[in-house]
């Protein structure tokens, strides 16, 4: 039996509160949750863990209320609208379970798992209807056949400009946990705006996926 591991970046994820607050802490912020259904009146409970040193202090606008800690983890739990944009709601509405949602430095990680390559493609495409920056981070297919050939994919299918910028991301630990370089740095290396870099970097996934998605298509 084969399944993918998939982790996908959403570089500007709206209003996502745990994003807020990682964008003025110190650590990224991990072991997210969620109440499975909102309260009476419309309002998903969240609890996330973070270092328990962490300076969590800033402009984030998100009421924190301590749960629990220890000398390694800070629990804070805190409500949301219910009605508000949600890309791990949207990863779930499409049949995928959401396995682990982190935040680094206002971005938004959310890792899942799909059967097929197919869906992970669909849901990248749902996220680009709703957030600037979707970019997949990591794909790992595990094969109980340890001797299934692997598919090769073309670097052709990609620019000159295309190679560049994810050859630079990769160098720069873009596509590392913790990231060794955010979006604005690749961009600022590049030289080029940071939305002009998330364009360029997405486009060139969406090759590589489709080229991908092609090697797995019976021949006729």
């Amino acid at each position: 039996m084969t399944g993918f591991r998939a982790t996908v970046v959403v570089d500007e994820p709206g209003n996502c509160p745990v994003a807020r607050v990682s964008a003025c802490a110190d650590e990224s912020v991990d072991s997210v949750s969620r109440s499975s259904k909102p309260t009476a009146d419309g309002t998903v409970v969240e609890e996330f863990g973070i270092d328990a040193d962490a300076s969590i202090d800033g402009d984030h606008d998100v009421e924190l209320t301590p749960v629990q800690s220890n000398d390694r983890e800070a629990i804070y739990r805190f409500e949301r609208d219910s009605t508000a944009g949600c890309a791990c709601e949207i990863v779930e509405t499409t049949g995928t379970p959401v396995s682990s949602v982190r935040a680094q430095a206002g971005t938004l990680l959310i890792s899942f798992r799909t059967l097929e390559l197919a869906e992970i493609a669909e849901i990248v495409d749902e996220l680009r209807e709703q957030f600037e920056g979707v970019i997949v981070e990591e794909l790992s297919q595990n094969h109980d056949d340890v001797s299934a050939d692997p598919v090769i994919v073309d670097r052709n299918h990609l620019t000159t400009r295309q190679r560049e910028i994810v050859e630079t991301a990769h160098e720069m630990g873009y596509f590392d946990y913790p990231k060794g370089a955010n979006a604005t740095d690749v961009a600022e290396e590049l030289g080029v705006a940071r939305s002009t870099f998330t364009e360029h970097l997405a486009a060139a996934q969406t090759k590589l996926m489709d080229a991908i998605l092609d090697a797995e298509r019976p021949q006729e």
